[in-house]
């Protein structure tokens, strides 16, 4: 992204943070938000520069500025939770904002501390230009558990984070199957500049449905699993879901109790794991037995 080009995109973001932080506001209150801002060092806002930036963001972020002239001509974020609910433009916009924020001074740069992400993102910008154009990648690829790299071909379909992981979503060329590679596992690609088409039936969403993480095991059923939570457990859970389908079905003075729509798969567990003692697993009775597996074998350890 060209100086220019990344200059624009981070008043795009500074609009809407502001308008959609304050939840409505009036020009005039946006315009002193800017001179205080980076951006404005001082300077007003243009009201032309505004209405362009406005128009720009539908284009750019699909978002719609409106202004209530029965409210005081007051500007707010037409249908927020389009703009909460979506994943990518949500975290473009905090990402951005907290980045604009950090120019404006300098001196927090010391206060705030961020997870290091695995290496595999300077290969983000070469699969993202191979996924809009649809052209097919040669990649250096060493799973977990193997000895030696791979090279091989894949049609790149999507991207997924994860637990501070980047993985692409693709076809190998080599046995036609759609498997996840995580970006730091990667150790060189190559744009064969071969073009290959798009399955038009492809949709991420579906592709990774009742999956919690990255493994998409078809093979698996969805099925409904219910759990007991207990202590804290119980207020971490209910801010930060294990996955989208959670659903509290019961309640009383010293626990909750949650139901899954989910492909009860290896990382559904460990997440459930990563609990404690704080849940029970209450159905199906197979994953209970799975849990009570995986607690007799951290009891053995100790034992030992």
């Amino acid at each position: 992204m060209g100086a220019r080009n990344a200059d624009l995109f981070g008043r795009y973001v500074w609009l809407i943070d502001t308008i959609r932080s304050h939840g409505r506001i009036t020009f005039q209150e946006i315009n002193e938000c800017w001179k205080r801002s980076h951006l404005g060092y001082g300077d007003d806002l243009p009201w032309r520069t505004f209405m362009n930036h406005k128009k720009a963001i539908v284009d750019v972020f699909n978002v719609y500025i409106e202004c209530d002239a029965k409210d005081g001509y007051k500007y707010y974020i037409d249908h927020p939770e389009d703009l909460e609910g979506d994943g990518l433009r949500s975290w473009l916009v905090d990402s951005y904002a907290t980045l604009n924020q950090l120019q404006a001074d300098r001196s927090l740069e010391h206060r705030i501390q961020f997870e290091e992400m695995p290496s595999g993102s300077r290969f983000l910008t070469r699969i993202l230009e191979a996924m809009r154009f649809d052209t097919v990648l040669m990649i250096t690829y060493q799973g977990f558990g193997k000895s030696h790299p791979s090279t091989f071909e894949v049609e790149p379909y999507a991207m997924k984070v994860h637990n501070r992981r980047w993985y692409l979503v693709g076809r190998s060329v080599y046995d036609s199957k759609v498997r996840t590679y995580g970006l730091d596992r990667l150790l060189e690609i190559v744009d064969t500049e071969k073009k290959f088409k798009m399955p038009e039936d492809f949709d991420i969403k579906d592709y990774f449905a009742g999956c919690v993480g990255v493994i998409a095991d078809r093979k698996q059923p969805i099925e409904r699993v219910v759990i007991k939570v207990y202590g804290y457990a119980r207020k971490y859970l209910a801010t930060l879901p294990i996955h989208s389908s959670q659903t509290e079905i019961a309640r009383d003075y010293e626990s909750t109790t949650y139901a899954y729509e989910v492909r009860p798969n290896y990382e559904f567990l460990q997440a459930l794991l990563m609990q404690a003692d704080q849940i029970k697993v209450l159905e199906p009775i197979w994953v209970q037995d799975e849990m009570k597996r995986f607690a007799e074998n951290i009891l053995a350890h100790y034992q030992k």
